[in-house]
């Protein structure tokens, strides 16, 4: 993205209305997998797109690689996809 959103602009993939929210991220490094929750973001309120702005995106790679600020932890199923 060139340039930072503002919460006024639009989407540049629909045009539709981009708002401040508050969103969870799932990430999935290795055998890892992190949930963060409570990521400022701004979201496209036709398609879903998100925006971060830089110093959030420093902030979460930080989490990840420092495993800090851990609130809780969670059992999470392991599927094995096949075609029904």
């Amino acid at each position: 993205m060139n340039k930072m959103i503002q919460k006024h602009d639009n989407c540049e993939f629909c045009g539709g209305t981009v708002l401040s929210k508050k969103v969870t991220k799932y990430y999935a490094t290795g055998k890892i997998i992190a949930v963060i929750e409570g990521i400022p973001a701004y979201v496209c309120q036709t398609c879903g797109e998100r925006y971060y702005d830089a110093k959030v995106l420093k902030a979460i790679n930080h989490l990840i690689k420092t495993k800090q600020h851990i609130k809780r932890r969670l059992s999470v199923p392991v599927l094995e996809f096949q075609l029904v």
